[in-house]
């Protein structure tokens, strides 16, 4: 969809600075915009590569088993059929920790290694299963304590105190996360209750 939509974008910006006469504006905000992006993506990148280092570290440490045993009560609320699944909690309490963190993008490789470890001890390799979906829906909420992307932008465009928004950054992901979780909640209920040659058609296969 986005294929269409910037070239549209593109054209239009470039018939209304030639009907308007403000081709020079038109050329002087892409090189603008290229400048600022070039800029922010180094801010970002940089942002990624640490905390990603230091996510590999804890890794490597052990440190992800003791965030896992931290967690294991919630997690294991959530997840009552994973309590014997060490290795799929243990990434799932990372990609937790995270998201709780604020790293945004840099949980992205911890969430796919759940899902991998997830689908490992799927029985239905086609259908994804109960947990996959919850995570999934958590995954997406990405609740967290300490907006670190939000307040690197933030930063990288003026703000004074970038960290201002973290009780309101907070708050707003508490909600979304428990909506997401009883909303996923709900949907396996209902599925569950489907006969069995129709169960699952509402999850990605």
């Amino acid at each position: 969809m986005m294929n269409y939509v910037f070239p549209v974008m593109l054209i239009i910006s470039f018939i209304s600075a030639v009907a308007t006469g403000r081709i020079d504006a038109l050329s002087a905000g892409v090189i603008d915009g290229a400048e600022s992006a070039v800029q922010l993506l180094l801010r970002l990148v940089s942002m990624l590569c640490l905390w990603g280092g230091v996510m590999e570290i804890a890794e490597e440490s052990g440190m992800t088993k003791v965030f896992s045993r931290l967690m294991s009560p919630v997690v294991g609320m959530i997840f009552p059929k994973l309590r014997k699944e060490k290795y799929a909690l243990e990434a799932i309490s990372m990609n937790i920790t995270a998201n709780v963190l604020g790293l945004g993008n840099a949980a992205t490789p911890l969430g796919l290694e759940a899902m991998r470890r997830l689908q490992d001890i799927n029985s239905n390799k086609t259908v994804a299963s109960n947990e996959m979906v919850v995570f999934v829906v958590m995954n997406t909420a990405a609740m967290h304590i300490i907006p670190t992307t939000v307040a690197t932008l933030r930063g990288q465009y003026g703000s004074e105190s970038p960290m201002q928004i973290m009780p309101a950054a907070f708050l707003t992901s508490f909600c979304a996360l428990a909506a997401a979780i009883a909303v996923a909640k709900i949907g396996n209920r209902i599925n569950s209750k489907k006969p069995a040659d129709k169960r699952g058609e509402g999850y990605a296969r």
